[in-house]
């Protein structure tokens, strides 16, 4: 039997070479590395939910994202936030 590994779908040789890098990656490469998935998964969490209610404004997808995500009460404090602003 092969090696256990933590990714259903990753060799065990393949994961150990990336946890490997990693090990070696200093910690700035390892910020930025966390930082590009970081900003991809928040992309695709909005395209996600823009697909989900077609014709909804930029604004308002990310009023949703908000919600979704930190919570109703937030996204209603930004959301009377920006209802209270000279347009």
């Amino acid at each position: 039997m092969g090696a256990l590994t933590r990714s259903r779908d990753t060799a065990a040789q393949a994961e150990q070479v990336q946890i490997e890098l990693l090990r070696r990656a200093g910690t700035a490469k390892r910020f930025a590395l966390c930082r590009a998935l970081t900003k991809m998964v928040m992309q695709l969490s909005r395209r996600a939910i823009a697909r989900a209610h077609p014709g909804s404004s930029p604004l308002e997808v990310d009023l949703m994202f908000l919600e979704l995500h930190h919570g109703a009460e937030i996204a209603g404090r930004v959301r009377r936030y920006l209802q209270s602003r000279p347009s």
